[in-house]
Order: C-alpha cells, then structure tokens, then sequence
C-alpha cells in the first residue's frame, strides 16, 4: 500500500474504508458528488469507481498500513468505516468467527485509532456500519451478528470517549439492501417473500439509501448527534 499522494486543498477530506464495493462504493460516489476529496480503502474496487476519488488498496487488519495512510493526511473531516466482511455458515468455526471480528471490529476501531490526530485537527466526524443484526440474532452468520452488535457498543464508547476532543462518532444500521452479501437471499424466492412481506416500505434499500444517511451524518446539519445507532431498515425494526 502507498499513502502517497493525498493532496490538501480547502474541499473537505472523507476516507471511506471498504469505500470501492456495496454500501462503501455508494459513500464514496456520493462524497466524490457533494465536493469531498474522498479516499477509499480496501481490497476490492469495482469498475464504476468515481473517476474524481482515489482508491488504495489497503487491509483494515493491517494496523502498519493503517498508520502509513492516515499518517499522510495532515486534517480528516470524515471517517466512514465500513469494511466488512462476512463468511456465513464458516461462521460456526472459532477461526474463522475470530477473523470475521478482526475485520469488522477491531477493523473499526483500528481505522478510528489511525484516524484519530487529524480528525482532532479538523474536529471530524466517524459513522460506522452497524447492521440490523446489532439486534437479531443472526442464524447463518454468527460471527456477523456478534460482530454488528460490537461495532455498535464500540461506537457508543467512541462517541463518548471521544467527543471532548469535538469529534462525533454515530453508526447506521441497515436492513435488506441490494449488494453482493444479500444476494443469496435474494435470489431464494422463499426467503426473499418472507422478509418482503415484514418490510413496512415493501422494498429493499438501494445502497444509495444508506449512503444519503451517512452523508447527513458527516455534515453539520447532524452536529449535535452523537453516539446514535440509526436504523435504515425501511421500518423491518418496527415490526
């Protein structure tokens, strides 16, 4: 990984880990839309990667890595954390349930630790992804669910820790979305009619839908939430 590169100006300056598939391609679409200099991290980036965002390849596990890029960037106004990862029935295995936490919490807190000095700089602001399985328990993917739970108790520390140094630090959990991760669902019409028929709205989100949310996160129209755990669920919590 190389953190060369990252130029300042006056635009406002995002970093969106697992910012180049799923609900993460969509922040940094979007970030990239409003003005924000966005740098996306991860392993993965898909072809319709915004042409006016940069993209490093980068492993949230890698704490060495970590501190190389955000040791670049000399102020951060927004953190969004969402790299993931999800392995399923594998689940069940004590390895793999500890990889899935590595990535999804330690990731989190890791990025944030990284991210920490030149968020202090610009008084910035984190959003998490937490997940509707922060919730339910989460019958195929336990290490997921566990993992969606911490992510939001570890936001809720962070806030608190955090917010006398002005950074806020909030999450959203969405429901059904349309990514990669839900497709199997997706694509069984059993299961599909089953959680259709529990969501309010009718639909599942579009990962747009909940980038729109982190967005209003990030600005300053939401400068006074923090430490809140969003639902962006179509009303699924509420049935």
């Amino acid at each position: 990984m190389s953190a060369r590169g990252i130029e300042m100006s006056g635009e406002r300056i995002a970093v969106v880990t697992g910012g180049g598939t799923g609900i993460g391609l969509a922040t940094t679409q979007l970030l990239a839309r409003k003005g924000c200099q966005v740098t996306a991290i991860g392993l993965e980036c898909a072809d319709d990667f915004p042409r006016n965002a940069r993209f490093v390849e980068a492993d949230v596990t890698d704490a060495d890595a970590l501190r190389a890029l955000f040791g670049a960037i000399e102020r951060l106004d927004a953190l969004v954390a969402a790299a993931g990862a999800i392995q399923f029935a594998e689940e069940w295995q004590p390895a793999v349930f500890d990889e899935i936490m590595r990535v999804n919490v330690t990731g989190v807190l890791a990025s944030a630790e990284a991210a920490g000095e030149a968020l202090r700089r610009a008084a910035g602001a984190i959003v998490t992804l937490a997940s509707m399985w922060s919730w339910f328990g989460n019958p195929v993917a336990p290490g997921y669910g566990a993992s969606k739970g911490a992510v939001a108790a570890l936001t809720r520390s962070l806030a608190v820790a955090w917010a006398e140094h002005g950074i806020r630090v909030n999450a959203v959990a969405p429901g059904w979305v349309e990514t990669r991760i839900s497709a199997g669902a997706r694509r069984d019409p059993a299961r599909k009619a089953m959680i259709d028929a529990r969501i309010p709205i009718g639909r599942w989100a579009r990962p747009i839908e909940i980038a729109t949310v982190i967005e209003f996160l990030l600005s300053d129209a939401a400068s006074y939430v923090n430490g809140a755990i969003i639902p962006v669920d179509g009303g699924y919590l509420a049935t």
